[in-house]
């Protein structure tokens, strides 16, 4: 089932920044949503520190990253905490959210990239084998090539 050319499922779930956060939060700015498998996971921290240190060129191209998966928040404190993650991750403990975006999994997660448009359009989804991702440099690539 693709989300490609399609409105992007909203959500409003816990976050930690202490909040709920709705995607609806981001309308008029490009998002990256990242669905990942777990926290603290070696192939996990790989990707999300790789966006983290991108995280200013990712900024000044107005772009917001998320984090989302099926872990409860406090691990997400922890993770993101331990690896200074400089944006938000948030919690879809009952997975319906991941099932939405086709990103819930028999045993959680799915690693799965969205880009999202100014106007909440998904313009580009990557689902990839869990022991792989796309680092800061494919998915800057991705977003020259989508303005």
């Amino acid at each position: 089932m693709s989300l490609l050319n399609k409105k992007a499922p909203n959500f409003s779930l816990p976050s930690t920044e202490g909040k709920n956060i709705s995607l609806s939060d981001f309308l008029n700015q490009k998002v990256l949503l990242v669905f990942y498998p777990g926290d603290d996971t070696p192939v996990c921290t790989k990707q999300l520190c790789s966006y983290a240190s991108g995280f200013e060129e990712f900024n000044s191209k107005g772009i917001v990253i998320l984090g989302i998966n099926q872990d409860n928040i406090e691990s997400h404190k922890k993770f993101k905490e331990k690896h200074k993650l400089p944006f938000p991750l948030i919690s879809d403990t009952d997975g319906k959210i991941c099932d939405e975006y086709g990103a819930k999994g028999l045993l959680g997660t799915k690693r799965a990239t969205f880009i999202i448009n100014e106007s909440g359009v998904i313009i580009y989804e990557d689902f990839i084998f869990p022991f792989f991702f796309r680092d800061k440099k494919d998915i800057l690539k991705v977003l020259e090539s989508k303005v």
